[in-house]
């Protein structure tokens, strides 16, 4: 109905209000001449901006990000794409039993799942007198990660059955051949 239409309209602009109306203030407020913050600025200005610019930590923390992005990405694709190919192709002992397990990380609290990462990697590290490094948070990113890739790729994997793989193997082609040339291009756009 019209009223309920109104009502829906209503409700989503106060929450899309309530998500971007704080960050526009933040982003507003750094255009800020003052050092604290002040409603409404008395004067904008790009000095922060610029001071961003001038800092030491600013280039190596992108390297860092950078980093920690592609090897969180390699190692989700790489897993991800395992575990959904052994989830949808093969019958297993503990098949639901593992596909639970890697829905887990997304599917609790964020700060759950970095608590527990925090006290695993302590737990392991500190026998050894080795500290958190940045390989622990490639691995605590690729926990994330590799649920998507897993929901992305198993879900293509169902859609697509296996018919074109054994129409390939029937045809003469080993399984890599038959991963290269057939299931990778039809699985790409999930990946």
């Amino acid at each position: 109905s019209r009223r309920a239409r109104y009502l829906l309209a209503t409700l989503l602009g106060i929450g899309l209000a309530f998500i971007y109306v704080p960050m526009a203030i933040v982003i507003l407020n750094s255009f800020n001449t003052s050092k604290t913050f002040s409603w409404p600025p008395q004067s904008l200005s790009l000095t922060w901006w610029g001071k961003i610019g001038n800092s030491a930590g600013l280039y190596d923390s992108i390297i860092s990000s950078i980093k920690v992005g592609i090897g969180a990405t390699a190692i989700a694709l790489l897993l991800g794409t395992c575990i959904a190919f052994a989830v949808s192709r093969y019958n297993f002992y503990g098949k639901n039993t593992l596909s639970l397990l890697v829905i887990f990380p997304i599917a609790l609290p964020g700060v759950v799942t970095g608590i527990a990462l925090n006290t695993t990697l302590h737990t392991l590290l500190d026998p050894m007198q080795k500290e958190l490094a940045l390989w622990t948070i490639v691995i605590g990113h690729a926990t994330f990660c590799i649920v998507v890739v897993y929901n992305n790729v198993l879900a293509r994997l169902r859609r697509l059955g296996g018919t074109f793989e054994e129409a390939s193997q029937d045809l003469g082609a080993n399984a890599f051949q038959t991963f290269r040339y057939v299931t990778l291009p039809l699985i790409s756009s999930a990946l």
